[in-house]
């Protein structure tokens, strides 16, 4: 049937096929297939409006949720083709940047898994983030362009008119559909304006942000280092939520609502505070609908849930009122009422939404006008309700539970390590794929040799293709035979790949000193740097520089090699996550709300280094503690440093010699004469000086405890793998599935 289908789309024989004949081939058919499990809607949808979705490549997880992907690999493979080949050809969406647009993709496979009528609504995005390379040691930015002619969002006839200062533009609808692992089909709509133009580009990614008909939704995030940044992503924002809103009100209309009871057809969650826009420009569209305003504000509250991802002050949006007057002076009125509602609940100045500096808190509007606050991890729901919302969980205790992240095993298991899975599959059958719950039977492998040795050769096996696709895409060539450390996230000083970065210098004196380490080790990182986070993109170059150093020292080399990956994306994670041995999750306890790529690492039978921060505390709860690593500050202990503001980092650096030891090397002569002293030295200077995330007080610990985990490694390899067994066989509780199935029946009720 395959064969067939596929030779009547090309109208010649696969064998006269082209690979791009193919691969536009295998999306129609793709295409095709989905339309066929497209179901009606019936009582209650959910909308989840996000400014990201990091969806990575559909064919393959398509392939496989459709159950088409063996069917498909082995008729190309009979015709000499290669399936892998024509995935490679896949442009990777730039619609997403790291966690907060993963999840979404996550929970959007999983509704449709769970057969939960559930559609995505962000916007399409021309470029994403950027495309990352690194030239003379640093990070440089060029436009990410993915959209071409063979693309998964298809244009539809649809347009919603948005006012955006006093002038209209027209937000075409593009729709990608969403295919659920044995379920229903839904669909991440998506927003774009015709008259964007990808020629304002100039150097790098720079542009002029002023010129909104054409930038509007060229860049993911635009700098907002200054006013026309910032005023742009308001109009993304409105842009997104407007039209979204527009569509949601005129697809329950179609269903028979009469918007007096919009809550028994539509369920809404805010993912971060990038949407929350939507609550005014709904309550505003109610009453231009003819509902009275405070009906409306009722309506909107039943109908909205808000999904908090974070305690970092600077990721909690807040707008000058100014701003928002400027570029959507329509819903200023509405604000200022949800404003005065919102003072009359309580006499709490910090609870305001307009505070007296005229600046609207969106997370603020957030709480008040939701019936829903959730955090993302158990550790940061409770820091949320016991002291970063402290306020608003006293006003509203009945609204804040928590959520824990999770992951979708389709992506994350099958798609990326099918050794490991067929492995599984062989051991206990094939249910975990929908009830991630059975892979706690593994556990009953722990002892078993056969089944320990069969780990250790698939890990084997994926560190060396690993390797292949390190050397064909950036020339680099890795010992397979050494300890796979990867840090693979954002590039943030609160991950810490800076404490990352001093625990290799400090390993280089060690070396020289012939101290050396139980095992050969390849420290891996994977991170993005915002084009105008400078100190990040320093961290970048260290590390950089760092591994030049390492490379040209045939000491040190033998022992320990550094690759920082180019554009770290989907893509990517699939190759670096089923090759990694220890999992570095090391942000500073209490600021990673909960971390997704720890569930990922752990699925794939890696161990956890970690402080106890987001859900490294759930992973620790679940594998014991004989089973991850680790070690650091409580999040009690740090966010009692951070109220005593007794944390000075130079009496650390002047007090510790390891680490003087290595944050003078940054600037030493071997860094600054394979780097530049300018960024090394504003590196240094900012630890010295600042080190905002306390990476001196865990230093030790992370060097002790690291050490602990290569000799480990080192000692028993049969005793690691039933480590890693143990961790893969409780990773079952972070699939997605069971996110969306709490979320659903304690928030959505669809």
């Amino acid at each position: 049937m395959i064969e067939q289908r596929i030779e009547a789309i090309c109208h010649k024989t696969i064998d006269n096929c082209s690979d791009e004949e193919l691969y536009s081939a295998l999306l129609v058919l793709v295409k095709e297939e989905s339309g066929q499990h497209v179901t009606p809607v019936t009582g209650r949808k959910l909308y989840y409006i996000s400014a990201e979705f990091l969806i990575g490549k559909l064919l393959s997880n398509n392939l496989i949720n459709l159950g088409l992907y063996d069917e498909v690999r082995d008729c190309l493979k009979s015709h000499g083709k290669s399936l892998a080949q024509l995935e490679e050809m896949e442009p990777e969406p730039s619609l997403g940047n790291g966690g907060l647009g993963r999840l979404a993709s996550c929970f959007l496979d999983s509704l449709a898994t769970l057969n939960l009528p559930g559609d995505g609504i962000g916007l399409r995005y021309h470029c994403g983030l950027f495309h990352q390379s690194f030239a003379d040691g640093v990070q440089n930015e060029s436009p990410d362009l993915w959209l071409t002619k063979d693309c998964w969002a298809d244009r539809t006839e649809k347009t919603y008119t948005v006012r955006l200062a006093d002038r209209e533009y027209s937000a075409h609808l593009y729709t990608i559909s969403v295919i659920g692992y044995e379920g229903r089909v839904n669909r991440l709509n998506l927003f774009d304006i015709d008259t964007v133009d990808e020629a304002l580009i100039r150097e790098g990614i720079s542009f002029d942000k002023t010129a909104i008909d054409k930038n509007l939704t060229l860049f993911l995030y635009p700098d907002d280092s200054d006013d026309d940044g910032r005023l742009l992503r308001i109009y993304q924002q409105y842009l997104m939520v407007s039209a979204g809103a527009q569509l949601i009100l005129e697809e329950c209309a179609g269903r028979g609502c009469d918007f007096h009871n919009l809550a028994d057809y539509a369920a809404i969650q805010i993912n971060d505070t990038h949407p929350s826009m939507v609550i005014p420009e709904l309550i505003r569209l109610l009453t231009q609908k003819g509902i009275g305003f405070e009906e409306a504000v009722d309506i909107v509250t039943q109908v909205c849930a808000y999904t908090n991802h974070t305690i970092l002050a600077e990721a909690l949006e807040t707008w000058p009122l100014a701003f928002l007057e400027k570029v959507v002076p329509q819903l200023v009125p509405v604000i200022r009422q949800l404003d005065e509602m919102a003072k009359s609940r309580s006499e709490d100045a910090s609870t305001a939404i307009i505070d007296d500096d005229g600046h609207v808190h969106m997370a603020h509007m957030d709480i008040h006008f939701t019936h829903s606050t959730n955090g993302v991890a158990a550790l940061h729901t409770e820091i949320l309700k016991d002291s970063e919302l402290h306020n608003f969980y006293e006003l509203y205790p009945e609204k804040f539970n928590n959520k824990t992240n999770g992951i979708t095993f389709r992506r994350w298991l099958m798609a990326c390590n099918p050794r490991l899975c067929a492995l599984i599959e062989k051991l206990i059958g094939p249910g975990f794929k929908k009830d991630a719950s059975q892979l706690r039977r593994l556990a009953g492998f722990k002892n078993d040799t056969w089944v320990l040795e069969q780990l250790i050769q698939i890990k084997t096996a994926n560190k060396q293709d690993l390797a292949r696709w390190l050397y064909s895409s950036q020339g680099i060539s890795v010992n397979t035979n050494a300890m796979f450390s990867i840090q693979s996230k954002r590039l943030h000083e609160y991950k810490r790949q800076q404490l990352n970065l001093l625990y290799l210098i400090h390993q280089y004196f060690e070396i020289k000193a012939g101290h050396l380490p139980a095992a050969p080790m390849v420290a891996v990182f994977g991170a993005k740097a915002a084009p105008a986070y400078t100190i990040a993109k320093d961290i970048i170059h260290a590390l950089l520089t760092l591994s030049r150093v390492f490379a040209a020292d045939a000491q040190v080399s033998r022992w320990i090699q550094i690759v920082l990956v180019e554009n770290y994306n989907v893509s990517a994670a699939e190759k670096m996550i089923p090759a990694c041995d220890l999992s570095e999750q090391i942000s500073l306890a209490s600021k990673e709300a909960s971390g997704t790529g720890n569930m990922k690492f752990m699925l794939n039978g890696a161990l956890t280094l970690g402080t106890m921060d987001g859900a490294n505390v759930e992973i620790a709860d679940l594998v014991g503690d004989e089973n991850i690593y680790i070690f650091g500050r409580s999040s009690k202990q740090v966010i009692h440093r951070y109220a005593a503001r007794d944390y000075a980092a130079a009496d650390w650096y002047e007090a510790d010699p390891n680490i003087r030891r290595a944050v003078d090397f940054i600037t030493g002569d071997a860094m600054c004469a394979a780097g530049h002293r300018e960024s090394l030295t504003r590196l240094r200077s900012e630890l010295i000086s600042k080190d905002w995330f306390q990476t001196f007080p865990d230093f030790n610990a992370y060097v002790v405890r690291k050490n602990q985990a290569i000799a480990d490694y080192a000692a028993d390899p049969m005793l690691w793998a039933r480590k890693a067994l143990i961790n893969i066989s409780e990773a079952g509780y972070f699939s997605s599935d069971r996110t969306i199935a709490e979320y659903n029946n304690e928030i959505w009720h669809l």
